[in-house]
């Protein structure tokens, strides 16, 4: 039966300002003519070095926010805050029961308890935040454009931030007990930088975290990007930070150790693959974009017999063209003497193109048996890898 909303919610604020009693409450939905910021908002008790807190963490269409409150005073405004943002339902859990709370058309209150068969237990640990490589307040970030005046990240940059974030992770993966040429600079070669937020982030942390002497270019086609990521980097101080106009195939770069590529689009990235290879890169991360080039390849040609229905849908054959794109180019950075593993890189709330190609160069030869299943491959879907024409390998090593 329907009650007086306002009790009702006196008796859900009572409930998530009890911090000996509150195991966890969920909130969600909205009431009538109400528009909450948030699709969901989570609380929990936990446990600080500086007391009991109140921890608050809400979502919206793209992160989390958290935010902890000591209980008392603040945790009070804290849970005053959110009653009055119009949530539409409310499910909170205590020691010994569970109250849910949905709010009516009409601004009533549906309310069920039920108790708990069994004592529950609560979890008071703090969960941490995921350690960052690199500090989001670091000024290089407020000076490519990713943080603002305050050194926070911009809401409209998150996603690029996580992405950078994540690739670096991936980067210091492979390089975790890596050994490097003695007497030189460790040379690094961003292809296809833009507008450098890779480049500057893995500059600063190849330097300042791990503590290696640098050599690092950044390729673009435009000259308006290496002008101003040049002026970025004399701004900041780096010397050995540089950029370079120029395509990925031909800018004038002598050789690299490691190679990066984030998002080059189309056959772009096999171009960065390709010169990783003819430099003999010791390691090589590529984030491809769009596939166009087998896409065409596939809508021209004729799927093998019972694979129709791959290739029939244009949306189905854009997504079997990505990975039947990446799954070749694994191939033949195998058969040219790299170990290859395409793992995804950050999930796809922040970017639908987050597969990343990790190669590490051994010189191992190639396998029989790899060769002859990329050239069955090819033969069957009857397709010509851009990267095969630049390894020259159409016919395999």
């Amino acid at each position: 039966m329907a009650s007086p909303l306002a009790p009702a919610l006196a008796d859900i604020r009572a409930l998530l300002l009890d911090g000996d009693r509150l195991v966890r409450a969920v909130a969600g939905g909205r009431m009538r003519n109400m528009t909450p910021p948030w699709r969901r908002v989570e609380l929990r008790p936990v446990s600080l070095k500086s007391g009991p807190h109140l921890q608050t963490v809400a979502y919206d269409e793209r992160q989390a926010h958290t935010s902890n409150a000591a209980f008392g005073p603040d945790a009070e405004k804290a849970v005053d805050d959110l009653l009055a943002l119009g949530l539409g339902t409310w499910h909170v859990e205590t020691l010994d029961a569970t109250v849910q709370l949905r709010v009516t058309k009409k601004g009533e209150a549906m309310i069920s308890r039920t108790a708990a068969a069994a004592p529950k237990e609560r979890a008071l640990d703090h969960d941490r935040a995921k350690p960052r490589l690199l500090d989001p307040a670091d000024p290089f970030w407020r000076a490519v454009g990713i943080a603002d005046g305050e050194g926070r990240i911009k809401p409209t940059r998150q996603d690029k931030y996580r992405q950078v974030e994540e690739f670096i992770r991936a980067l210091d993966g492979v390089l975790k007990g890596a050994e490097f040429a003695e007497g030189r600079p460790l040379r690094v070669v961003d292809l296809g930088c833009g507008n450098a937020y890779l480049t500057f982030a893995a500059y600063r942390f190849l330097t300042h975290v791990r503590g290696l002497e640098v050599d690092f270019a950044g390729v673009d086609t435009k000259r308006q990007a290496r002008e101003r990521n040049t002026e970025l980097a004399a701004t900041l101080g780096w010397d050995g930070l540089h950029f370079i106009e120029g395509t990925i195939a031909e800018a004038p770069v002598e050789g690299a150790d490691i190679v990066l590529a984030l998002h080059a689009c189309d056959t772009a990235t096999d171009d960065a693959l390709a010169r990783a290879v003819a430099w003999g890169a010791k390691y090589v991360l590529a984030a491809p974009c769009c596939h166009h080039d087998l896409q065409k390849q596939l809508r021209a040609g004729e799927a093998p017999a019972a694979y129709g229905l791959l290739t029939r849908h244009g949306i189905l054959r854009e997504r079997f063209a990505d990975m039947l794109t990446d799954a070749l180019r694994a191939s033949l950075m195998r058969q040219a003497g790299y170990r290859t593993e395409i793992i995804e890189f950050v999930p796809s709330e922040h970017t639908p193109r987050n597969t990343l190609l990790r190669a590490v160069r051994t010189g191992a030869a190639a396998e029989r048996k790899a060769v002859e299943e990329y050239q069955a491959l090819v033969r069957e879907w009857g397709v010509t890898p851009k990267l095969s024409v630049l390894l020259g390998t159409e016919a395999g090593f």
